[in-house]
């Protein structure tokens, strides 16, 4: 089969968040599709299943390298890019992907694409206390004016307000207790934001911790960024309910990201978009 690899989420090649793009040319087995994510070992690899289909869309799976996952934004955002510029041949400004939560459209503006994510769930709020100790930082550094919760457009992720770009810099996951907290609310990745940024052209500077093995941090993640426009918009963060910003990620990992986030909140209905560009630098042959 045929695979590509895609920079998503990048300013240019080589920086924002590997993909690994396959597209099977015969049947392919759930077994077979996790060795190969395993084998490429990125944080996402993903197979497009079907050509396009009735209900408008692609048939696609997404895997990390130890599971089959039903959501995550930059393997969204990067296999609608190769569908649209090698299968659609550029014929569509809209990318659907029919996958494991539902129908996700993207829609395109040239290099850039932009994702409409699902309604988001507020779940769990956890104490400071846990926290600090996971992140392994003072108290102090946390904003306790906002909850620190689990909030979901599909992939789960802790929302924690850090209030300096210096406190964001010193958080090191402390794996055991983190482990531990995930035993008890489930599977969930860490995010840590601030309104200080390294670029000031850009909104907040994010950082975000994986739930898979080895809780390895993740240099651009657009369903983590998803959750927290929700999260914004549910506490009202911007005095908006209308809001667009941009998010910088993975300087602390040296692989910069740069994602764009236009959400509303209108009767209790939030429209969540989250964006960026991505870049093919690779292409081959699976043998």
């Amino acid at each position: 089969m045929k695979f590509f690899i895609v920079d998503v989420f990048a300013g240019k090649p080589y920086e924002g968040n590997q993909l690994a793009v396959c597209i099977p040319d015969e049947d392919i087995t759930q077994e077979k599709m996790q060795q190969i994510a395993k084998e490429i070992n990125f944080s996402e690899t993903t197979f497009i299943m079907s050509r396009l289909q009735k209900n408008g869309g692609y048939d696609v799976k997404i895997f990390t390298p130890d599971s089959e996952i039903p959501f995550a934004g930059h393997p969204t955002l990067g296999t609608a890019y190769i569908i649209q510029r090698f299968i659609d041949g550029n014929n569509s400004n809209e990318i659907k992907l029919n996958l494991e939560v539902g129908q996700i459209p993207v829609m395109f503006n040239g290099q850039e694409g932009l994702m409409l994510q699902n309604q988001p769930i507020f779940k769990n709020t956890i104490d400071v206390e846990t926290i600090s100790k996971i992140l392994q930082i003072d108290i102090k550094d946390i904003n306790v004016e906002l909850p620190i919760q689990v909030v979901s457009t599909g992939l789960p992720s802790i929302i924690v307000n850090l209030k300096t770009l210096d406190a964001v810099n010193c958080c090191k996951l402390n794996h055991q207790l983190y482990d531990e907290l995930l035993e008890e609310i489930g599977d969930a990745n860490l995010l840590i934001f601030t309104k200080e940024t390294v670029n000031p052209s850009n909104d907040l500077h994010v950082r975000v911790f994986m739930f898979t093995s080895g809780h390895l941090e993740d240099p651009a993640t657009g369903s983590a960024n998803g959750n927290l426009a929700g999260y914004l918009l549910g506490h009202n963060v911007f005095d908006s309910q209308d809001i667009s910003y941009s998010v910088e990620q993975g300087y602390s990992i040296n692989r910069k990201s740069l994602l764009k986030a236009v959400a509303t909140k209108h009767n209790s209905k939030y429209t969540i978009q989250i964006g960026g560009s991505a870049f093919v630098v690779a292409e081959g042959k699976w043998l």
